[in-house]
């Protein structure tokens, strides 16, 4: 997912798929960590760096209330 369509969501929105990626990315972390999960190593690293772009979105727009 993109900045600028991560911006577009509403509150609600963007903290509904923060917690699906969140939980993604932890189920998938469980899984490498057990060997289960190599045939997606990728899927870890943008999964990532899209909670990490929504972290910072969700922080900018605090700062600016």
């Amino acid at each position: 997912m993109k900045t600028s369509e991560i911006r577009e969501l509403k509150a609600e929105e963007l903290d509904q798929r923060f917690r699906e990626s969140a939980q993604e990315l932890r189920s998938l972390r469980l899984k490498h960590r057990t060997g289960e999960g190599a045939d997606k190593p990728m899927r870890i690293r943008t999964l990532r760096r899209e909670v990490a772009r929504m972290l910072t979105i969700v922080r900018e727009r605090e700062a600016g209330k």
